[in-house]
């Protein structure tokens, strides 16, 4: 059993890669930028340009906390003309047009002049300020400058955001008929000019290869290219940390929330404690419940308490568990009926005192807890007690049952020493979904009696992208699963004689 439970542990290792790995790619794949998110909260008052450096300087802060500024992984596999250090681009769209310009042309030095010709213009058209040329010049009014100044930064954006030629050539023509007919865009103009030469060039570049000139850099775009970066990556930083401010996931460093920047470790335990504390107590009733009635209606098959159980049972369950939480609560914690219960949460704020022993919390809690257990538990009678009787009647017309009883064995003795222990497999694998059922919480409950449990917490990280808790939970649910089905296997062993993992 020792022997067999190491290898299952270490074939854990593998998996948790696996799952690690999903998991990272899901979260650098998520919409959105999570820099700009954190960077709100963040931003400083004043002028917009004092705004505009201030946030840059925050973005820029973040994007190194984050590890933002370190390629994906340990290695990217590209062509020979797309640069090793494309990942220092921080704006996605960015990088996207120039992987496309670089694709277009394999010419990485020829996209890196126009990119950064593009970004010298956009620098210049940022300190242009349209009360200032106002006051220096009476041929225009303030709206219609700050109507051409605006629309010329949209036009440059729309350059830095697309590859196409046609889209290219609409914004190039746009922005000389613009700079040409407003003088006060003069500070424009040497800049622009940069950008249209450097175009030229790379149009020259892509006519040569449409002409199959010699010149052409195209075909580096057919050589692949493998480029390693080493332990310095954002897979390695998320899994083990940088040996200072972070810790990295295996040391249980989940990042922090989009939310709140607060870190994930320090908002998700004391959730789990609760989620998984409510689940363990409904199970425990569940199956305390739900095993004698099974064999109870095995042992009384068709007749007709077994089929009064049946009825009840199934009634139960097909009742959804936020109708009877509500009734539950309309009924027992309402002042017009039977106010027998708290309302809402899991402790009277006024009155809780965290130096509390053990059992006076537990005391303090228990009034708080019984209608959600009551609503956690009453669904699982039907389903457990169907698993244990039929689990129990397939046992009892076994050779073995009848030897039992051919032997004057006492009837309570043949169903709970020999018959009861062979009928728990089904019911042990229902047990290892526990784990991660655990670490979800149950969102309607927790809504529905305010119980400050994961339910809620993923339920509100959905709602606001939170994507480092939306991962911590799905890389959770998956190692507690593992968790789950060995514990389960190990129970097999435990009840059926039968198993062996040698």
């Amino acid at each position: 059993m020792l022997r067999y439970t190491i290898q299952r542990v270490l074939t854990f290792i593998p998996m948790l890669i696996a799952i690690s790995l999903l998991s990272f790619v899901i979260s650098i794949n998520a919409p959105g930028d999570p820099v700009e998110r954190l960077a709100k909260s963040a931003e400083s008052e004043g002028s917009a340009q004092e705004q505009s450096g201030a946030s840059k300087k925050i973005k820029a802060e973040l994007r190194k906390k984050l590890g933002l500024d370190l390629p994906i992984f340990y290695l990217s596999i590209a062509d020979l003309s797309t640069s090793d250090t494309l990942y220092k681009i921080q704006d996605k769209y960015h990088k996207a047009t120039l992987e496309h310009l670089t694709h277009k042309s394999g010419n990485w030095k020829l996209v890196s002049d126009y990119y950064n010709a593009l970004l010298n213009l956009q620098s210049t058209h940022i300190k242009l300020n349209s009360k200032e040329i106002h006051s220096s010049q009476d041929e225009f009014d303030l709206n219609t400058i700050n109507e051409v100044v605006n629309q010329v930064g949209f036009e440059i954006n729309s350059l830095l955001e697309t590859s196409d030629d046609l889209l290219i050539n609409i914004a190039l023509n746009k922005l000389t008929k613009k700079i040409s007919n407003y003088s006060f865009l003069n500070p424009l103009v040497s800049s622009f000019k940069n950008v249209i030469l450097i175009n030229l060039s790379l149009k020259e570049n892509n006519k040569h290869h449409f002409l199959k000139i010699a010149s052409t850099t195209k075909w580096k775009t057919y050589v692949p290219k493998i480029n390693w970066y080493g332990s310095k990556n954002q897979y390695h930083l998320w899994l083990f940390g940088n040996g200072k401010d972070r810790k990295g996931l295996l040391r249980g460093d989940f990042g922090i929330s989009y939310i709140d920047s607060q870190p994930i470790s320090t908002k998700i335990w004391q959730k789990i404690g609760i989620s998984f504390s409510l689940s363990l107590i409904s199970i425990f009733i569940a199956y305390l419940i739900s095993i004698p009635i099974g064999i109870y209606s095995a042992y009384k098959k068709d007749s007709a308490v077994d089929k009064g159980f049946s009825l009840i049972l199934f009634i139960l369950y097909s009742m959804p568990s936020f109708f009877v939480g509500t009734l539950l609560l309309l009924q027992f914690a309402n002042p017009d009926n039977l106010a027998w219960f708290p309302v809402s949460g899991i402790q009277d704020p006024t009155v809780f005192n965290p130096d509390w022993s053990f059992w006076a919390k537990i005391k303090h809690r228990m009034p708080f807890l019984i209608l959600p257990i009551i609503t956690y538990t009453y669904g699982s009678f039907a389903f457990l007690s169907r698993i244990m009787r039929v689990g129990m009647i397939d046992i009892v017309s076994q050779d073995y049952i009848r030897t039992a009883r051919a032997k004057g064995l006492a009837e309570g003795k043949v169903i709970l020493k020999h018959a009861l222990r062979n009928s728990l497999l089904p019911v042990i694998t229902v047990f290892a979904a526990i784990f991660p059922m655990a670490i979800g919480g149950s969102i309607i409950i927790e809504v529905i009696f305010s119980i400050p449990g994961m339910g809620v917490e993923v339920y509100n990280s959905i709602l606001n992208y939170d994507y480092p808790m939306i991962i911590t939970v799905f890389t959770l649910s998956g190692f507690l699963t593992m968790v789950g089905y060995l514990v389960a296997d190990l129970l097999y062993a435990v009840v059926d004689p039968r198993i062996s993992y040698k």
